[in-house]
């Protein structure tokens, strides 16, 4: 028998947010524009899989679509957590790390998404720095623009390849929990040769002054 193969391209976020809230449009259902921007980058770029995380987010929020709900139905965390956690690892405060660690665990968080929000904040963060015409300018609880302030370039690079093989090396760790304090820990612990924690502390291009 004959058989047909699809390629179809992934839609990014802003296209399957567009879509869901055309929809809810339509159907005249209120909805909160965070609760709608979690579904679109639950969909991973399907959105087929959106559409039926939006079904399940109306069943579980009984209609009401608000941010709360919806976090709650996909196990994700407050980005507020995710940048208090930047905020201390900006500061190299180990303990405030590990107490700010200590509350995300009283969510009971997929650890791995946490890891992948770390990412996309860096990857944020990155963009502002070098390439300031290309962020994203959002108002969330994360202060973006401080922390590309804050940050050397040079780590913010090292601290999103540990976040992604942090993400990576999950399943082979003692506990999700242990992986991901490893992850933050290891950021804690390396610098790039030469280069300051601080952004202050460079010179143009990113290197370090001496």
């Amino acid at each position: 028998s004959r058989c047909l193969q699809f390629n179809l391209k992934r839609l990014d976020v802003a296209q399957i947010r567009g879509q869901m809230e055309k929809i809810l449009g339509a159907e005249g259902m209120p909805f909160a524009p965070g609760a709608v921007a979690l579904l679109a980058h639950g969909a991973d770029g399907s959105l087929r899989d959106g559409l039926s995380l939006l079904d399940q987010a109306i069943a579980y929020t009984a209609g009401t679509l608000d941010e709360e709900g919806v976090r709650a139905m996909l196990g994700s965390v407050d980005r507020a957590r995710v940048g208090a956690l930047l905020d201390a690892l900006a500061a190299a405060d180990g303990k405030r790390l590990l107490d700010e660690v200590e509350v995300l665990a009283g969510f009971a968080p997929d650890y791995g998404q946490v890891l992948d929000a770390i990412a996309a904040i860096l990857h944020r963060i990155q963009l502002r720095q070098l390439v300031p015409g290309m962020a994203e300018e959002t108002a969330d609880a994360v202060d973006v623009p401080a922390l590309a302030k804050a940050l050397a370039p040079e780590l913010v690079q090292l601290w999103y390849q540990m976040a992604i093989s942090g993400r990576r090396d999950l399943a082979l760790a003692p506990s999700p929990r242990v992986g991901f304090e490893m992850s933050l820990l290891r950021m804690l612990a390396f610098r790039p040769a030469g280069v300051s924690a601080s952004a202050r502390d460079a010179a143009p291009g990113g290197s370090a002054r001496g």
